[in-house]
């Protein structure tokens, strides 16, 4: 078995931020700290987005903190320009990472300790930091009918662009970003296109400054705080009105229709009995928190969640969650980097019998 003082699952924008903190404070690679991680290839779940999302078309990416990215073209798919930028960081900071490894488990070793399960062995740890994201947690909502459906059912994670919808009748679910993204892309090739939301969209036709953007997180911070399973920053801060979204607006793509009661074999029924027919339904229904790892902990409070101060887990100190619920997002992934570090760095200076070394396990 490995020891090793700090275990990070993640290797996104939270736990590659994570890693760079750590160094920082004097656990070095090698002895210090590793990197395993459960992708491929670097860039988190980036690299697993469509190929139409090129990189001028991204929502809301910001560096990591030590490098910038620079001259990248905005022509190109995201999943190129941001994973061949993560490539150049891990190279650049000396983050080295092995792939790929699964993290199973992780539970309590019974002596203060924790130990970390993976598909390369098992690593005996002092604390840990979970920066896992959501992108292996896609979230498919039950309906009634849904096993009559006679047409294709996809989630964004199958998403692999337009081509594959051409002269279908379409029915997008989903208030996000990505659904309008998906909605706005199919529906230039689609027969018909029909955008279903649970509630009505907020659209935001005024710039998102520094002091909405930090009620949005203090909205969801809110909510972790409670326990209550998080809801991303993103759902608060409304959908920015870009040109392209008026132009469908006004062309009668981007109109809101509220949630069907039930799939029929050829497509969808509402309340008040009226009929859709579809080929596909394509789900752009979000993620949740991938946590399932941490199961043996029984971290989760009554509410559902997993109760968070800053990026402490109340239930077990030892634990860190980064990118969650109100560090869901890239900036805020860096900045719960940054503080997890800090606080290890604090938790692991006092006496103690577990090795002093760190060690970054990282799965998307």
């Amino acid at each position: 078995m490995n020891s090793v003082d700090v275990v990070v699952v993640g290797a996104g924008q939270a736990g590659l931020s994570t890693a760079y903190h750590l160094r920082r404070l004097g656990f070095e690679p090698g002895g210090g700290f590793v990197v395993l991680d459960h992708a491929p290839r670097a860039g988190g779940a980036w690299q697993f987005r469509w190929p139409t999302l090129t990189y001028g078309r991204v929502h809301g990416m910001h560096a990591l903190p030590g490098m910038e990215l620079t001259g990248a073209d905005p022509d190109r798919p995201s999943a190129e320009v941001i994973g061949e930028y993560f490539e150049e960081y891990e190279r650049a900071f000396d983050l080295p990472v092995l792939r790929p490894v699964d993290v199973r488990s992780v539970r309590d070793a019974g002596d203060g300790g924790l130990v970390v399960d993976t598909s390369a062995g098992e690593w005996r740890a002092r604390a840990l930091v979970n920066a896992t994201g959501t992108w292996d947690r896609p979230f498919w909502p039950r309906v009634r009918g849904q096993e009559l459906f006679r047409g294709r059912q996809l989630h964004t994670v199958q998403y692999e662009g337009p081509a594959a919808f051409a002269g279908e009748r379409v029915i997008v679910v989903g208030g996000g970003t990505s659904a309008v993204q998906h909605l706005l892309e199919i529906a230039e090739v689609a027969a018909a296109t029909t955008w279903v939301t649970r509630r009505p969209p907020v659209f935001r036709t005024e710039g998102f400054g520094e002091v909405q953007g930090r009620a949005a997180v203090a909205m969801v911070e809110e909510r972790v705080r409670r326990g209550l399973p998080p809801r991303s920053v993103v759902s608060v801060t409304g959908l920015p009105m870009t040109e392209a979204m008026r132009r469908a607006r006004e062309d009668g793509v981007l109109v809101r229709h509220p949630r069907f009661a039930a799939l029929t074999p050829d497509g969808a029924v509402w309340p008040d009995g009226h009929t859709v027919p579809a080929d596909t339904v394509l789900w752009a229904t979000g993620f949740r928190a991938a946590i399932d790892h941490l199961a043996p902990l029984r971290l989760r409070e009554p509410g559902g969640g997993i109760r968070v101060h800053g990026t402490r887990v109340h239930r077990d100190p030892r634990v860190h969650l980064v990118g969650y619920g109100p560090s869901a997002s890239t900036i805020g992934a860096n900045r719960a980097g940054r503080a997890a570090a800090r606080d290890l760095k604090i938790l692991l200076a006092a006496p103690h019998p577990a090795p002093a070394q760190a060690a970054v396990i990282s799965s998307t």
